[in-house]
């Protein structure tokens, strides 16, 4: 009975790395439709985003179940309670990457980037992309150090978030208000995506040893040397 239960987290977790490759993909697309004004392409993840929902209520809907019909302890308990929370990371992730596109959509058949600020959401969406994947591959393997790996490329986004504000607020700001409202809701949702991605993999985490990262330490864990027992403070959650 309990083999055959395990079997059932095992596919539970499965459908959650299902989605979390679903969503780095709808990513990768919006940045492209974003970038290139290519409005079949933002209209495939506006239109995808309903899928990702669905998947992620097809995981919920089956964690609550087995909530309900078994008695999970521990570590089943923890992983149960951890996927409920990234599903909602990962809805709310495809949710952002199909705001992406419909900003897309609306400015087609011109850009919503300025050309002045091409390459900083060039490296935005290379980013983003980069982080939603690696979560999903740290939830997939259960890899605690490639969790860590995220806080790098999220210290990069957040550094293209400033340098986009350096421009956006600069005197000599040449694109008019319309073009400053895009920017700024963009570089807020490439922001937010970089951000739910962190959050996933501090529930990786969370799975694998029982215990949240302590906020601190996750924030200077990049500059910890290799090797570095990475200290831990009781979960709460």
């Amino acid at each position: 009975m309990r083999d055959s239960y395990q079997e059932e987290l095992n596919e539970v977790l499965g459908d959650l790395v299902g989605v979390a490759g679903a969503v780095s993909v709808s990513v990768r697309n919006a940045t492209r439709a974003l970038l290139d004004a290519d409005i079949h392409l933002a209209e495939g993840v506006i239109s995808g985003d309903s899928q990702i929902d669905a998947a992620c209520s097809g995981v919920e809907d089956h964690a609550f179940s087995l909530l309900a019909l078994q008695a999970p302890v521990a570590g089943e308990l923890r992983m149960m309670v951890a996927t409920l929370r990234m599903v909602s990371e990962l809805e709310r992730t495809g949710d952002l990457a199909a705001h992406i596109a419909k900003i897309a959509r609306m400015r087609y058949p011109e850009s919503a980037v300025p050309d002045g600020l091409r390459a900083n959401f060039v490296r935005m969406g290379e980013v983003a992309q980069k982080i939603v994947t690696i979560a999903g591959q740290a939830l997939k393997e259960r890899d605690v150090a490639l969790a860590r790996d995220l806080l790098e490329q999220d210290q990069e986004m957040d550094d293209l978030r400033r340098s986009q504000f350096r421009t956006l607020l600069g005197t000599d700001w040449p694109y008019g208000v319309e073009a400053a409202v895009d920017v700024a809701l963009l570089g807020r949702y490439f922001e937010r995506i970089a951000d739910h991605a962190v959050s996933l993999a501090r529930r990786v985490v969370f799975v694998v040893t029982g215990e949240y990262p302590d906020e601190d330490v996750w924030a200077q864990a990049d500059r910890e040397p290799a090797g570095h027992s990475w200290p831990v403070t009781p979960a709460t959650h």
